[in-house]
């Protein structure tokens, strides 16, 4: 069974000022996922779902939905602020300020996805390596199994120069993942990489290996998510910002012996859409590539 690339890609991007998930990036009005896609699907992943907000439908057919699903298996779900709520709950949440996060994200699309899936962010370039060795993974795998896997990147390959990024440090051992912390601040400080947590200033030395919210889960993983996703609705029903993290949720699998994260590992460079500031550099590195012949000068052929 060839595995689902499940995307997430409902994200505000208030860093960024606007919609960077079908923000123009190629040579022919591409955007950056369109390459991570294309990617996914020369590694073997046969279907995509999307994982959307209501408000960008439109756009998001125009600019991007309509040319993918041309040229492989795909379709999209919405993720709103409401979603898999109760009635009750949504009166708790009225006064909710921004989405609940990537955990919840991943379970709004529990109903479509019924095959070993992997995870991206839209908004990240991952490389084909990356997709290849979760393609290989989740190929192997039922899809009752509890042998889950990520790809682990070095930090210092994944840091911006315009400003701060979100990253989970991870612990391994043996090949198979410990634990992992988000760390939803970290940011060069003159020629030191900081991470702001707990309100201290910890010194990282950027050889850490991190997680890129890149993913390959069975479904098995469904229930571990939604058990730790209605944990966190009874302590943050009422928050106005606090957020339910994939990591946190991915990590917690371990921690409560649910199953086992198989740690892989890749050398690619991270660019992607954080702020405004990176979409020269993404179109840059993306013709970059496409002259060396590592992508067709139009990826799609529709």
């Amino acid at each position: 069974m060839k595995p689902t690339l499940v995307v997430l890609a409902a994200g505000m991007g208030s860093r960024y000022g606007g919609v960077k998930q079908i923000d123009s990036v190629g040579a022919h009005g591409e955007t950056l996922l369109d390459f991570g896609v294309y990617d996914a699907m020369k590694s073997g992943f046969s279907k995509v779902v999307f994982i959307i907000r209501k408000d960008i439908e439109t756009d998001f057919r125009e600019r991007l939905f309509d040319r993918i699903a041309k040229n492989m298996n795909a379709e999209y779900v919405f993720q709103g602020k409401d979603t898999l709520l109760s009635k009750e709950q949504v009166k708790l949440a009225a006064n909710r300020e921004k989405p609940w996060g990537t955990i919840h994200a991943v379970l709004c699309a529990k109903d479509v996805v019924k095959e070993p899936f992997a995870v991206i962010n839209a908004d990240d370039y991952y490389g084909r390596e990356a997709f290849s060795i979760l393609s290989k993974h989740l190929g192997s795998v039922t899809k009752g199994s509890v042998e889950h896997a990520m790809v682990g990147y070095v930090l210092d390959h994944t840091m911006s120069k315009s400003g701060s990024v979100s990253r989970a440090i991870c612990t391994v051992k043996d090949n198979y993942l410990v634990s992992m912390r988000e760390n939803t601040k970290i940011e060069y400080v003159a020629d030191k990489v900081i991470s702001h947590i707990d309100g201290q200033d910890v010194e990282l030395t950027g050889k850490e290996w991190v997680s890129m919210n890149f993913f390959g889960f069975t479904p098995a993983a469904f229930d571990s998510f939604g058990t730790y996703w209605e944990e966190f609705l009874k302590d943050n029903i009422t928050a106005a910002k606090t957020e339910c993290f994939l990591p946190n949720g991915a990590s917690r699998i371990v921690t409560n012996h649910e199953g086992k994260i198989r740690f892989y590992t890749t050398q690619e460079s991270w660019f992607g859409m954080t702020y405004s500031a990176d979409r020269q550099l993404v179109h840059d590195e993306l013709a970059k590539k496409t002259e060396q012949g590592y992508y067709p000068e139009k990826l799609w052929s529709n």
